[in-house]
């Protein structure tokens, strides 16, 4: 029987007394906290609430990494030929927004794209200044707090952002021993991260780009564990495609004998419904045929309708996933 982990990401939909005991019943392997969400005054007190109900060594902090995102800003909706200004002064009216954290905006060049989010919003830049990006709209979509931005244009950006910095430096006092790197696109960045939580912790790095995918051997040496998020490595790489790179990464890691853990979508139709689909329970068993030791729920337990229903599912999947190859 294959010892198959689930990592869990801890949000409004679980960040309750009640819901917290009923993911330690169901033997949740990593209470996942992602910083992108996560404000560096509230860390403490949510590492000391998890401690409390004795969830201390299955505590897992998600940095941010080298990854651009929209900064606060209202939800809004922006139209096909709308002009929309990103500025880094962080004014976020109308049609103004701003980016976090900031970069030289000559690095990159006009008639380029800019995805936010995952709703389709496009972007097309028209002119570039030292302080302001205009942009025109060629795909509708909405804009809100954080979404993740991806350029057309690589931009090199630091690996740890400055609050994932503040952020490791409090989880440490409080004896964390669980860290993943996200967007880690070299050995380099990993041995960085490294030095910074210490070498007797568990690092976990996350493969969401085309540059991690180039550099996967060394990441995979460098790292304890790797993790595929489908979700933003599918900026970088086709949709259709998506399943062969996630063979490929698991192949490599398994070579390698690195644990391999997937997320992104394993239940996306959970977030607002209580029943999978056939589609998400055959994602599942493929995923863990093709050799993942571990499946991540994101948004499914984040800010989902219904958390512990799709841990059940999960759990359910694990074991006809075992009870299926012990019989063979």
């Amino acid at each position: 029987m294959k010892d198959i982990k689930l990592i869990c990401t801890i949000g409004p939909s679980t960040f309750s007394k009640n819901k917290l005991l009923q993911l330690k019943k169901l033997n949740i392997d990593l209470f996942r906290i992602n910083l992108s969400h996560t404000k560096v005054k509230d860390l403490e007190r949510r590492i000391k609430t998890l401690k409390n109900l004795k969830i201390t060594n299955k505590i897992c902090i998600d940095t941010e990494g080298a990854q651009i995102r929209t900064t606060l800003l209202p939800k809004r909706n922006f139209k096909t030929n709308q002009i929309v200004y990103i500025n880094k002064k962080n004014k976020n009216k109308g049609n103004k927004i701003g980016f976090y954290p900031n970069f030289d905006f000559y690095k990159l060049k006009t008639k380029s794209q800019i995805s936010i989010g995952f709703e389709n919003l496009k972007l097309r830049i028209l002119k570039i200044t030292k302080n302001i990006i205009k942009t025109v709209v060629i795909n509708d979509g909405f804009v809100e707090s954080n979404k993740g931005v991806h350029l057309s244009k690589n931009i090199k950006l630091n690996a740890l952002t400055k609050k994932d910095i503040e952020s490791i430096v409090i989880a440490k006092k409080l004896n964390i021993k669980n860290y993943a790197l996200s967007f880690a696109n070299s050995a380099y960045d990993v041995l960085k991260f490294r030095q910074l939580i210490g070498g007797n912790s568990n690092l976990i790095s996350k493969i969401e780009t085309s540059e991690a995918v180039k550099n996967l051997d060394k990441i995979i040496r460098a790292s304890d564990k790797i993790l595929i998020d489908r979700g933003d490595l599918s900026r970088y790489v086709p949709i259709e495609n998506i399943p062969i790179v996630q063979m490929q990464i698991l192949k490599k890691a398994n070579l390698k004998k690195k644990k391999c853990y997937v997320a992104t979508n394993l239940l996306e139709s959970m977030v607002k419904q209580n029943q999978p689909t056939r589609a998400e329970s055959n994602d599942i068993f493929s995923t863990l045929e093709k050799g993942a030791d571990g499946l991540v729920l994101a948004a499914e337990t984040a800010k989902g309708k219904y958390p512990i229903e799709c841990v059940k599912f999960i759990r359910k999947c694990i074991k006809t996933y075992n009870n299926f190859h012990a019989k063979r």
